[in-house]
């Protein structure tokens, strides 16, 4: 695992207050909340067996995905997160319901993992009015606010600004909450990752910033968009605590999630993960995919992260066949569900089509 830190001592500018200390002056005692305790891991197989089911899940979710869009059930952009599972879940077991999370347009597995019901997630991708977001959104803009989960993002990067202004609320607030945000390796040719690191480490923000990294920004490779590779150096740059985990290994994510959350628990302030990963399909449902050597994604494939921990748990003696069929059956039943559910639920009739866009009209007396 590589790692890059920063070591220099950085002087706020003439004039400027420490912004903690600043926001600790004016928050009330009365009005902040106790340290929030980091989530514990759980025993080696029960907790294993968690990570996969939470994992086999998101897997389910996709690969129906791609029947229904197919069949033409679902429509428009859809953006598959099948080959990064262990992002979503391994870093979701550092988080606490009252962190936020910010996710992009590829956020089916984020939503699952920070525990939107699949029922809710498949009538948004359908459409339908019981969807999380009320059928407006659809596969890039889940939201779920009762679990602090504040969506998917059409926009490259555009999450990192909302992440930050998140961030800066509960620290003013005096509350000792993390905000989440995920973005891919794209993110570090707009200028938002820049912005958004920048004030990240002049306001000392709670956030933990994790890039996802698959190497490919829709269908350019890294080395074709970014001189300096080593993203985690790069964030590093900007003072913050960064490093690379294997992004396809959901403990090492975990592992490396709960030690950056600790730490800006305890007032270090902002983190960052680089967690290289890979895409087993393509950017969209409307890419061909021919920008990227078969070879190479077969290569990817033999780390499957489901698969890792699967023989992981086999050399261990914590899963037998009978395990992992019930698990496929649980999830499966699940999707079943979840299918059937959005295609009885209704769509928004037309009549309400302006209702949260415009105002009403004033009345005229």
């Amino acid at each position: 695992m590589s790692q890059a830190r920063n070591t220099r001592t950085r002087k706020a500018a003439p004039g400027t207050p420490k912004p903690a200390k600043a926001a600790a002056k004016k928050t009330p005692k009365s009005k902040r909340t106790a340290r929030t305790e980091i989530p514990a891991a759980g025993p080696g197989t029960v907790h294993r067996l968690d990570l996969l089911k939470g994992m086999l899940r998101i897997r389910h979710f996709e690969d129906r995905c791609v029947e229904l869009y197919s069949a033409a059930k679902i429509r428009g952009f859809v953006h598959l997160y099948i080959g990064e599972e262990a992002v979503a879940v391994g870093v979701n077991e550092a988080l606490t319901p009252e962190d936020a999370v910010v996710s992009t347009y590829r956020e089916h597995g984020h939503a699952l993992a920070r525990g939107i019901p699949a029922e809710a997630v498949m009538a948004e991708m359908y459409g339908r009015t019981t969807g999380c977001s009320g059928g407006r959104g659809g596969s890039m803009h889940l939201f779920d606010a009762s679990r602090r989960f504040y969506g998917g993002n059409a926009i490259v990067a555009g999450g990192l600004p909302l992440a930050a202004g998140l961030a800066l609320a509960d620290r003013m607030r005096g509350q000792a909450h993390v905000t989440c945000c995920f973005f891919g390796d794209g993110a570090f040719a707009e200028g938002e990752f820049h912005e958004t690191a920048n004030l990240a480490v002049l306001w000392n923000l709670p956030i933990l910033l994790v890039c996802e990294n698959n190497l490919y920004a829709m269908g350019t490779a890294l080395e074709r968009h970014q001189a300096q590779t080593d993203l985690g150096m790069r964030a590093a740059s900007y003072g913050m605590v960064a490093w690379a985990v294997d992004g396809m290994d959901v403990e090492a994510m975990e592992h490396a999630a709960r030690r950056a959350t600790g730490a800006i628990r305890a007032g270090a302030g902002p983190h960052f993960l680089e967690a290289r990963t890979y895409r087993f399909r393509a950017h969209s449902m409307y890419d061909p995919d021919r920008y990227r050597d078969k070879e190479e994604i077969e290569r990817w494939k033999t780390r499957d992260p489901i698969s890792q921990l699967m023989d992981r748990m086999r050399e261990n003696g914590q899963l037998d066949d009978e395990e992992l069929n019930a698990i496929e059956r649980r999830a499966a039943d699940e999707l079943d569900r979840a299918v059937e559910s959005a295609e009885q639920a209704p769509e928004e009739p037309v009549e309400d089509l302006l209702v949260h866009v415009t105002s009403a009209p004033a009345e005229v007396t």
